[in-house]
């Protein structure tokens, strides 16, 4: 048997053991970070040029230490980004997201649409957009300095067509300069509140930075009616928004974009386990 194989079939078990949600997918792209190949590639490397170095990251990842911490890398749409401590990781879920504000683009009548990204953290987001997108002018706002090392090196490293331009800003005041002139405002905001922080898994409230965790207020919405207000100042008449927020908050999050404050077309969308997940309006033209 190869041995890094029998080697990953025992880390899994050890991480089945510390509780770890995905073992062997973990273990897989442990030993894929570790002897720099892809996990379909793993039953190349031969028994000579295995790296004990592969458990060292066992260790650390059983010791709750997010996976992509470990590695430097995450895999969010087509990108494979830089990330570590001080940035939020990107998740699947904000995937369907990324894909909605898309799939909208493609059928917006507009030839170089104006696209802004709150709180943009690694710049998963914007990225995914600049590269799906080629006609887009992304502009993405941070404001942790943290993060902004993070996204600011992903841009430089990913942006091939420098179609992404970042900002060290609060949202709340950020782009003054664009209002009224926005064609789409996407944000994956903080929102969970601070009454479930003993249910947010260890590895997340433990390791990601708690201004990408936290919402604000008792209902963890503060950040998102920031965003709604930044998106209000920002949309052209006849512009999307689009905002995550955790699967039990849809109804609250609907509720924010409200029709009074010119809001159109206000919907609650699914992830790909359909669980509520985002919600997404039109800015209307009156």
């Amino acid at each position: 048997m190869n041995l890094l194989l029998d080697e990953i079939a025992r880390a899994t078990a050890r991480l089945a053991d510390a509780g770890a949600a995905s073992p062997r997918a973990d273990a897989e792209e442990l030993a894929a970070a570790v002897h720099g190949v892809n996990r379909s590639e793993l039953h190349m490397v031969s028994d000579g040029a295995f790296d004990a170095r592969f458990w060292e990251y066992v260790a650390r990842r059983e010791a709750g230490e997010p996976l992509q911490h470990i590695t430097g890398r995450a895999f969010f749409r087509y990108l494979e980004l830089k990330v570590g401590p001080g940035v939020f990781v990107p998740r699947p879920e904000t995937e369907v997201v990324a894909g909605w504000a898309l799939d909208v683009l493609r059928d917006m009548d507009v030839q170089d649409p104006l696209v802004v990204d709150l709180g943009t953290g690694s710049a998963a987001i914007a990225l995914s957009i600049a590269q799906e997108s080629p006609r887009a002018r992304v502009h993405a706002v941070e404001k942790d300095p943290t993060a902004f090392v993070h996204a600011t090196r992903n841009i430089e490293d990913l942006d091939e067509r420098g179609q992404v331009k970042l900002h060290l800003d609060d949202f709340s005041t950020a782009l003054t300069e664009f209002d009224g002139k926005v064609d789409m405002v996407v944000s994956n905001p903080p929102y969970i509140p601070m009454s479930e922080w003993e249910y947010v898994p260890r590895d997340v409230r433990d390791h990601d930075p708690a201004d990408a965790l936290w919402g604000g207020g008792d209902d963890g919405l503060d950040a998102i009616r920031v965003v709604e207000q930044t998106a209000r100042r920002l949309l052209r008449p006849g512009g999307y928004v689009a905002v995550e927020h955790s699967d039990l908050q849809g109804n609250a999050v609907y509720w924010v974009f409200a029709e009074e404050n010119g809001w159109r077309d206000v919907r609650n969308r699914r992830d790909l386990t359909n669980r509520d997940r985002f919600v997404t309006a039109k800015l209307g033209a009156d």
